[in-house]
């Protein structure tokens, strides 16, 4: 399967990000250092390789840069899956980080939904503020047409919390990406 490459402009932000099945290279530059480093996690624990390019109005603040990555990692999953079929669809993975637990199942059926259910205990991890999250998997999910399901099962530390659930997104993904046979899973012969 080819690598794909997806690249967004708007007025807020630039964002190109060039994804491919397998691990390989990650290379991550949003201008956020967290965020750099979640999706860092979410590309080397799911085994994809990810370059992510993002330059945005952070003199705003990150809302703009951290949504847009997540529409266009969003519409490359998308693209670099096609019609779906022949991957396991469905994966389910719970991480522990520290006092944390992070929970995720999810669905690469084209239908996309969130359910997010994370209290931060900290509003701000560094520079990045933590409700950013949610708005990061929100794009992502509705790009991708995943139906996702993320919860912080526990803990006290939003940053530990927040890695938790990248990471288990992660695991999640290599589940449900994971080659299987020909065909979609679906009783209905197609997603």
């Amino acid at each position: 399967m080819q690598p794909v490459c997806v690249t967004r402009t708007t007025r807020e932000t630039a964002v190109t990000v060039r994804l491919a099945r397998g691990a390989g290279p990650v290379e991550i530059d949003t201008g956020i250092g967290f965020f750099d480093h979640m999706l860092t996690a979410l590309a080397v624990h799911s085994g994809f390789s990810l370059a992510i390019s993002a330059k945005g109005d952070l003199n705003v603040d990150g809302h703009h840069t951290v949504e847009d990555v997540g529409i266009v990692l969003g519409d490359a999953f998308a693209q670099l899956l096609g019609d779906r079929s022949g991957i396991a669809r469905y994966g389910t993975a719970t991480i522990p980080m520290d006092e944390a637990l992070g929970f995720c199942s999810l669905d690469i059926s084209g239908r996309p939904f969130l359910v997010f259910d994370v209290p931060m205990p900290q509003e701000r991890i560094g520079e990045y503020d933590a409700c950013l999250t949610k708005e990061f998997f929100r794009a992502f999910a509705f790009h991708a047409g995943i139906t996702l399901h993320l919860k912080g099962v526990y803990g006290e530390n939003s940053h530990h919390i927040t890695e938790a659930l990248f990471k288990a997104a992660a695991h999640a993904l290599r589940q449900g990406a994971e080659p299987t046979r020909a065909g979609a899973l679906s009783t209905k012969g197609v997603l």
